[in-house]
């Protein structure tokens, strides 16, 4: 019996892009500021001369998966992390932007071969958010151990 399992020790020379949403930047950028400081703790080079990784935006989550399966396809990068975040309004809007993306984003894993994480929040308020996204946790961190985990895990099996 063969078993498979990410890593961490072996993921500190992986090729990373990470595709943030400009839409609700406030949150955004503090998942980002979570998922760089866990990179940078589990050996990444997050520098601004970093070869290691490289940071995309795009105007919203819709956009998301449109660029993280063209940088996976791109041959470049070993695991692609995706970072937005979606807040529940008036409208059935939120509905079709989760619904687009995470079906996206899971496409651009599945005809890539690459995993992209989904590193999206989707909420009821804006407190909430803030709540995911370094009040009380980060979830910012968690996708970036994720990639780590995956991106380790790919590299481990066979063929």
């Amino acid at each position: 019996m063969a078993r498979f399992e990410g890593r961490f020790s072996d993921a500190s020379d992986l090729r990373i892009a990470v595709v943030v949403a400009r839409f609700n930047d406030l949150i955004t950028g503090k998942l980002l500021s979570g998922c760089l400081d866990c990179l940078s703790r589990h050996g990444i080079d997050t520098s601004e001369t970093s070869s290691q990784l490289d940071i995309a935006w795009v105007p919203g989550s819709f956009e998301l998966p449109l660029l993280a399966q063209t940088l996976a396809e791109s041959e470049r990068y070993e695991v692609v992390i995706t970072l937005g975040a979606v807040i529940r309004g008036d409208t059935p809007h939120f509905d079709v932007v989760v619904a687009e993306a995470s079906k996206g984003i899971a496409t651009a894993a599945r005809e890539s071969g690459v995993p992209v994480i989904f590193g999206v929040l989707t909420t009821d308020t804006m407190q909430q958010a803030l709540e995911r996204a370094g009040i009380k946790s980060n979830l910012g961190w968690s996708y970036a151990m994720q990639a780590l985990e995956m991106g380790s895990l790919m590299r481990a099996l066979p063929g």
